[in-house]
């Protein structure tokens, strides 16, 4: 079972200015909107809003897709949760184009920037408007971006580290999809905080891929083959509850420090019982419903701009909020 986290009592949420490569606010008034979705919106007709995800099978998505699924019911628009499975750019451009006759906004998390940054300056010319969130595209023609700032919690996570493990250790980084924007951007951060301490030695970054088993098993493999290894800093949902767990079976809780991301259900009962000292929380399911709502709010002639979601970090101190 997934939680839906809201508001939480005793956690603060921190929201950073700017956002990487920051938009300026816009309006529809200064969009070449199609005509098609000028007349539904002058009608009153609800909005076809898809917001597309880059990986529809990992153990983020629900999060997401239960802020869509509240936008859907709350705002004028037929919100659908879409994206390929498996992090697949050929099938999450496949799958928009296949749509776009009935999309009338679109909202999207992109595999890849690189590859994804073509599709949406070609959707904006066509006269759909296009927002990021969770993962930026800010060398694209994308209106805002709505999400946590990426580098930043990067920081943030290198920070607690550094914290945990009271300056000074050997830190391995984490991450399902070492080639990902997302990835790269809280990477960047991390580096920049871990490396300015003058304890603390960046080892590696472990790319562990996406299979569960296979996420444990590089973990497993990489602590094995260096067991001077005192902190793993995950950087997304999926690597922390792994590093968790190798550190629990293994007998060094508490010896080996682990900070991560987000609040799955291993990944709270983790902290809880002091096996993963940090996790940080990115609203996925805020970030799902804002996507929408911006949308709704631009298509309306409301002025948008970037947004924010900010960070929420977990400690054994705090958690019970999340359980």
């Amino acid at each position: 079972m997934f939680r839906t986290i809201t508001a939480l009592a005793g956690v603060s949420f921190i929201a950073f200015a700017p956002i990487g490569v920051t938009a300026e606010p816009v309006n529809v008034s200064d969009f070449n909107l199609a005509p098609r979705i000028a007349e539904k919106v002058a009608s009153g007709e609800a909005l076809n809003i898809m917001v597309s995800y880059h990986d529809v099978s990992n153990e983020f998505a629900p999060f997401v897709k239960q802020g869509v699924a509240k936008a859907d019911a709350e705002l004028n628009a037929n919100a659908r949760f879409i994206g390929p499975v498996g992090a697949d750019a050929d099938g999450q451009i496949s799958e928009i184009e296949t749509l776009l006759g009935e999309i009338d906004g679109l909202a999207i998390s992109a595999v890849s920037t690189d590859a994804l940054s073509p599709l949406i300056d070609r959707v904006i010319d066509a006269g759909i408007p296009v927002i990021s969130y969770n993962t930026d595209n800010p060398d694209s023609k994308r209106l805002v971006f709505a999400g946590q700032d990426l580098v930043q919690s990067g920081r943030d996570a290198g920070e607690q580290m550094v914290k945990v493990l009271g300056g000074e250790g050997r830190v391995m980084i984490t991450t399902i999809d070492a080639a990902a924007q997302w990835s790269l951007d809280r990477e960047g951060g991390a580096r920049e905080v871990l490396e300015a301490s003058d304890g603390i030695e960046v080892v590696r970054t472990l790319n562990t891929g996406t299979d569960p088993q296979e996420i444990y098993a590089a973990i497993e493999n990489a602590m094995l083959a260096d067991p001077g290894i005192t902190g793993i800093l995950s950087l997304e949902c999926c690597s922390t509850p792994a590093a968790g767990e190798w550190v629990k079976r293994n007998g060094q809780a508490g010896k080996i420090k682990v900070v991560g991301f987000d609040l799955l259900d291993q990944t709270v009962d983790l902290v809880a019982d002091e096996v993963v000292q940090v996790t940080i929380d990115q609203a996925p399911a805020r970030q799902g419903y804002e996507a929408v709502n911006l949308l709704v709010q631009f298509l309306n002639g409301e002025t948008i701009d970037d947004l924010d979601t900010g960070v929420g970090i977990f400690t054994p101190e705090n958690i019970d909020s999340a359980m």
